[in-house]
């Protein structure tokens, strides 16, 4: 149901010329969609119904937040095995190369940096989803009110190719972590 023009500004449904309905039926059937009335704060769940999935998210995005764009980035952790380390990096990468002037220059008429929002994402591959340290997570990001942080089945553990218990190593996994941060007022 993709839209063959990526950059198109209009849903799939749009480009293939389908009713709203007419989609919501295919993708009910076809594409299980995740519960957007626990987004931003517990893992998904998978439900069948996809036009209430999607009318909740609406009214959840809106509710908790103007979204104004969002950061993603990719941490890794390859010797002592600590999953909170890569969420950090992955956090880190994720804002490291960004600027955001508008919230200190009065650009969002009434919006001043104390206003500024952050919702956090996160997938963890699942086993190391009870070691995560949301706290020093948090910790990473160096203003901003953190309105939620989500925890989703997700990331990677991997083979580094080495083992060295001088760096910490209780074997040669690597633990790969992906982050989305909402931003906004």
């Amino acid at each position: 149901m993709a839209c063959s023009n990526l950059s198109s500004p209009f849903p799939a449904y749009k480009c293939r010329n389908l009713s709203k309905k007419q989609f919501l039926s295919y993708t009910s059937r076809y594409i299980p969609l995740p519960s957007s009335s626990r987004l931003f704060s517990s893992p998904a769940r998978i439900i069948s119904s996809a036009s209430a999935a999607m009318e909740r998210a609406e009214t959840t995005e809106a509710a908790a937040m103007n979204l104004l764009f969002v950061e993603m980035g990719v941490g890794y952790d390859q010797h002592g095995q600590d999953i909170t380390v890569a969420a950090m990096r992955a956090c880190k990468d994720a804002i490291s190369s960004n600027s955001i002037p508008a919230f200190r220059r009065g650009s969002i008429p009434g919006v001043s940096s104390e206003q500024m929002k952050l919702q956090i994402k996160l997938g963890v591959p699942r086993p190391t989803q009870q070691y995560l340290d949301i706290e020093r997570v948090k910790s990473v990001f160096p203003y901003g009110q953190i309105v939620s942080v989500e925890v989703v089945d997700g990331g990677l553990i991997c083979s580094s190719g080495v083992c060295l218990e001088a760096m910490g190593d209780k074997n040669d996994d690597c633990y790969v972590v992906n982050a989305a941060i909402y931003v906004g007022y």
